[in-house]
């Protein structure tokens, strides 16, 4: 695997040579994307627990 950085362009690309394959990899794309499941995990988590706290309630 062959890793190349682009520069000079607005955004950050790694060219990933694999056999006869060929990637480009947007890294900002993919940082967005991952914070963008950071995001949607936290949401869920605070849906779980604000649904445990209403569980919690009904049966006092």
């Amino acid at each position: 695997m062959v890793r190349e950085r682009k520069e000079g362009t607005d955004m950050d690309r790694k060219l990933i040579i694999d056999g006869n394959a060929v990637y480009e990899i947007d890294e900002n794309c993919m940082l967005k994307k991952q914070m963008e499941g950071k995001e949607a995990d936290q949401r869920t988590e605070e849906k779980e627990e604000k649904l445990n706290i209403y569980k919690m309630k009904r049966t006092e």
